[in-house]
């Protein structure tokens, strides 16, 4: 059986891999870091390394990063509530994730851009959670109506009230780490029961680029780590901006983070799974404006893909992202151009889901959209078959039917039609007089139409009346969490 994409495609030779490694190193050591978070200080150089207190630079050391790298764990998985909702990568590869933490979204009523609120977060939970393509729920929007004693709760509850698969979030601080930390607890029933399965997949970027460890998410990835809950981080290079205006600089600097933020974890906490997760990106220099949806951006997560498989862990980010601000043309080219690049060199996660004007809205209908791309990149992930015995089959079927007839009715074409075939319930394959009878819809409106049906059946929350009332008593200014249509 021939199965998976993994490796089809390579930027760098074995020794250029290598040879960048050995340049992020140097960095590290040469240039290092500026470490604001003094606890991290200090435990940075209790494990070897040197400081310069008066710029709070830190210096790693080559042989350390070494050691630390060694302690890798090369794979990762996302927690749900229920076991059978896991999502172990690269076994389960690809793994498909909605983008998040937008501030806008489309207003399904009226198409107009709006700030989004924990009852949209609602809605969107339910449409994640039919739509087959996605695997994890990275809570796609903020929250306008989110207090600020309780931001980040306001948006995981109604995610896990309406979603089933894993729930990915990040927090604002240590208070508001601490309360989503309450949240959980009371939700699994007690702090011991939640540290058995915790279910709060944690996700941080607390490398500020070029090179410097922020205060807050530093601080709230140690404290999660020293815990045993599951976390990970992303590097965000900008070429121009944040890095040299180079591929190859965007990509050390970008690699010496991951080194150095993935080294920091294994010193809190030795064996701690690691994800090369990233997003880079090379400034539009026209105007200054990020450009996630730019081919250049697509290489970059390629190339740091070859660097996350020369390290041996699983690797993915914000891939499949657009600038454009409909779901069109544009949209569907930026997306699936990058997203089948990274696939194809080898990428394990994917933050595809519904997001437009580069991450900044969220689109009901590009979130159906990207299902389809997360469903059409599972079929190709599941190869074609090969072997002796499938040989052997397919010439005696060839020399059966012969020249000029049908295989129509054969025994494998009965068998295999269910599989073989990935049957979309959105792209259209009618010849073009049954589309124009169907009333001749672009794929964005059949899009918004699939999301529709999904929204308008009763809403079937997840927690238990018990559950709820727990939580209330424990958040009693807690959002409503009811979908906002």
């Amino acid at each position: 059986m021939s199965t998976g994409f993994k490796h089809l495609f390579r930027f760098f030779s074995d020794e250029e891999r290598r040879n960048i490694h050995e340049a992020s190193k140097q960095v590290l050591a040469t240039t290092g870091l500026a470490v604001r978070n003094a606890r991290a200080r200090e435990l940075l150089v209790a494990h070897g390394c040197t400081l310069d207190a008066s710029t709070e630079r830190v210096y790693l050391p080559e042989q350390l990063v070494e050691a630390c790298r060694a302690s890798f764990e090369g794979r990762y998985t996302f927690t749900a509530r229920e076991p059978e909702f896991d999502v172990n990568v690269p076994g389960e590869a690809p793994c498909i994730v909605t983008a998040s933490s937008a501030s806008r979204i489309l207003d399904f009523s009226t198409g107009e851009q709006r700030d989004a609120t924990s009852s949209d977060i609602a809605s969107i939970a339910r449409l994640i959670n039919e739509l087959p393509g996605y695997d994890v729920f990275s809570i796609s929007t903020l929250a306008a109506d989110a207090s600020r004693e309780l931001f980040s709760v306001d948006r995981l509850y109604p995610a896990l009230k309406y979603c089933q698969k894993p729930i990915r979030t990040t927090t604002m601080g240590m208070p508001d780490l601490l309360s989503v930390l309450e949240f959980g607890y009371a939700l699994a029933g007690g702090r011991e029961a939640y540290g058995e399965r915790p279910f709060i997949n944690h996700h941080y970027c607390p490398v500020i680029s070029p090179l410097t460890f922020d205060v807050d998410s530093t601080e709230a990835v140690t404290y999660v780590l020293e815990q045993g809950y599951p976390v990970y981080a992303t590097i965000c290079p900008n070429g121009g901006m944040t890095s040299p205006m180079s591929m190859l600089g965007t990509l050390i600097v970008g690699n010496a983070e991951f080194l150095a933020i993935n080294c920091y974890f294994q010193m809190v906490r030795p064996g701690t799974p690691v994800l090369y997760a990233y997003l880079p990106n090379i400034a539009y220099m026209r105007t200054g404006t990020y450009t996630s949806g730019s081919v250049e951006c697509a290489m970059l997560e390629m190339a740091h893909t070859e660097m996350a498989e020369f390290y041996g862990v699983p690797s993915g980010g914000y891939i499949g992202q657009t600038d454009s601000h409909a779901p069109d043309y544009q949209a569907g080219q930026e997306v699936s151009m990058s997203a089948t690049g990274a696939a194809l060199t080898g990428a394990s996660l994917l933050n595809i889901g519904g997001l437009l004007d580069s991450l900044v809205s969220f689109d009901y209908a590009k979130a159906v959209l990207d299902s389809e791309v997360g469903m059409n990149l599972k079929r190709l992930a599941r190869g074609m078959e090969y072997g002796a015995e499938g040989l052997e089959r397919n010439l005696r079927e060839i020399d059966e039917v012969g020249p000029g007839g049908i295989f129509m009715m054969e025994d494998q074409t009965l068998e295999n039609t269910p599989t073989i075939c990935y049957y979309s319930d959105l792209a259209s394959r009618d010849i073009r007089s049954a589309w124009e009878a169907a009333g001749s819809k672009p794929a964005d409106v059949r899009a918004r139409e699939q999301a529709q049906k999904i929204l308008s059946a009763p809403a079937r929350p997840l927690l238990s009346e018990e559950t709820e009332d727990a939580i209330r008593e424990l958040f009693p200014n807690l959002v409503s969490g009811e979908p906002a249509r």
